[in-house]
């Protein structure tokens, strides 16, 4: 049945260009597509699905701050690469494991198995699809992931300082150069067009004057880039003087200048570890130039990076061994405990950068000691699948699960209330 599907599937796979690789069999190719289609589906889903949530939240953020929309999907943009370097190892790894759970409900990795395959020979492919995904997520977190996240903060002091347009509220008063109040009461034509406008002006002499205005806009200054003119249309000024009586204007049309508050310059790339590419890392983490605060930081910010990558390489042997249910089972426990060990090691790693970049722990061993359980803990299960004859690598925990769900059956039987049926009354004689 096997090797049916997998001829089957060669025909469909020629379009891919493995047929052309002398060393892939008609297998391969057949588990190349059971485990292309789950990673692919799990990794953009995986991505929708951490980007949608920031999404809601950079919207509720530039609404506050009064920014253009468009600045919202350019912060998403910059965000890609740190998600990816999420997606691509949990779709990597529930590719793999989808695949060969299906082989092994259906058989066909018994067959597989029967015919002299060993899962050594049947994670070929996968290795190489592992292979490859390790070198595109070393350079999304060694040199895309540091670039992006220096641009995502860049815009992010953009849209706080206003030098996205984002100064000026609509039903707010708003303060500029602690001398002038403005405040629009309605904007229109994508605030070209502002209408009920106050604004109160002080100057150096204690003259305030008191400016309302119908209707209005603002216009750019070519040799002024620091300067804007509000042109206002059919209002009146208020002019009042130390020691002398208001005067009331009226005008059809009056140019206001405002000058625009100095913004401060974006600070220089580096400013956090994260921030730096591969190079810079080892340059400050190992230089007798740096403080022992930057040497902690990059010390710790680099074996990160390095152990995020190179964990990858473990994760196909973890997969096939959390993907062989018991035998005539179809428990998908495994797939529920493939996803907490990754997300806890994510988070132990997370931790371990955290208290390494402040000194208080040897990088080497808060980063590589973790690894080094891990790996150990995967190579065991890997070899209870596939060198003892009927192990599981989680067995205590299918037997535990199997039993608690038995018992949790019979309490909801036992719970469950049974039909009453009222006695049929004897006819009457």
């Amino acid at each position: 049945m096997a090797a049916h599907r997998a001829n089957k599937s060669a025909g469909i796979q020629a379009r891919t260009g493995l047929d052309r690789l002398p060393f892939l069999t008609a297998i391969d190719r057949y588990i190349f597509r059971l485990v292309l289609m789950p990673m692919l589906g799990i990794f953009m889903l995986a991505a929708s699905l951490l980007m949608l949530d920031k999404m809601l939240r950079l919207f509720d953020f530039v609404a506050t701050e009064g920014g253009p929309v468009s600045v919202v999907f350019k912060m998403l943009a910059n965000l890609i690469p740190e998600y990816a370097s999420l997606a691509i190892p949990l779709g990597l790894m529930l590719g793999i494991l989808l695949a060969f759970r299906k082989l092994a409900t259906t058989s066909e990795l018994d067959v597989m198995r029967a015919v002299g395959l060993s899962y050594t020979r049947l994670l070929r492919v996968p290795y190489l699809i592992t292979i490859a995904l390790v070198i595109v997520n070393f350079a999304i977190v060694g040199y895309l992931q540091p670039l992006a996240r220096y641009y995502y903060e860049q815009l992010n002091y953009d849209l706080k300082s206003g030098a996205l347009g984002a100064t000026i509220k609509v039903g707010e008063f708003t303060t500029l150069k602690d001398r002038m109040a403005l405040r629009i009461e309605e904007s229109k034509d994508e605030g070209r067009r502002l209408i009920g406008i106050f604004a109160r002006v002080a100057n150096e002499r204690g003259q305030v004057l008191s400016i309302s205005a119908q209707e209005g806009r603002f216009l750019a200054l070519r040799d002024k880039p620091d300067t804007i003119v509000l042109r206002l249309i059919e209002g009146q000024i208020v002019q009042d003087m130390p020691g002398q009586e208001p005067r009331v204007l009226s005008f059809s049309r009056h140019d206001l200048p405002i000058d625009l508050p100095a913004i401060e310059r974006f600070r220089e790339r580096g400013g956090k570890n994260r921030e730096y590419i591969l190079p810079e890392l080892l340059r400050i983490g190992w230089s007798d130039k740096s403080s022992a605060t930057e040497r902690a930081g990059s010390q710790a910010s680099f074996n990160y990076r390095m152990v995020e990558v190179i964990m990858m390489l473990l994760l196909p042997l973890l997969a096939v061994a959390l993907a062989i249910p018991p035998k005539r089972s179809t428990s998908a426990l495994g797939l529920f405990v493939s996803i907490v060990m990754i997300v806890a090691y994510h988070k132990i790693n997370q931790y371990g950068e955290d208290v390494a970049s402040l000194g208080r722990i040897d990088p080497a061993l808060a980063l590589w000691g973790p690894f080094a359980v891990f790996a150990a803990l995967i190579f065991w299960m890997y070899y209870r699948v596939a060198y003892v004859p009927g192990g599981q690598a989680i067995g205590w925990l299918e037997k535990f699960a199997s039993s608690a769900g038995k018992r949790l059956r019979s309490l909801l039987r036992r719970q469950k209330v049974l039909p009453t049926f009222e006695p049929t009354p004897a006819p009457a004689e």
